[in-house]
């Protein structure tokens, strides 16, 4: 059992739900595409916000993780939505 593979393994699908999230939210809500979107919205200063429901999706990854007994890759979903809330503040 190596718990910083799964670690890592948790955290690079807690940033992928997240990227997820973003694109689900341009393609459903707005009219622009990926990376038009992500340029508008720093342009106007809603990045972080953008981001943050991007996010959204995190929860949904954490509780199947569990859900599947996988705690330490729910640690690293749980890391990957500190380092994501720290970017967010400095963004």
């Amino acid at each position: 059992m190596n718990h910083k593979r799964d670690l890592l393994i948790g955290f690079a699908i807690g940033i992928l739900a997240c990227i997820l999230g973003v694109f689900l939210f341009l393609s459903f809500f707005t009219d622009f595409d990926f990376i038009i979107g992500i340029q508008s919205m720093k342009s106007e200063g809603k990045l972080s916000k953008l981001i943050t429901l991007g996010a959204i999706l995190d929860l949904v990854v954490f509780g199947i993780l569990l859900k599947m007994n996988k705690e330490i890759m729910s640690r690293g979903v749980v890391l990957a939505v500190i380092c994501i809330a720290i970017f967010t503040i400095f963004a």
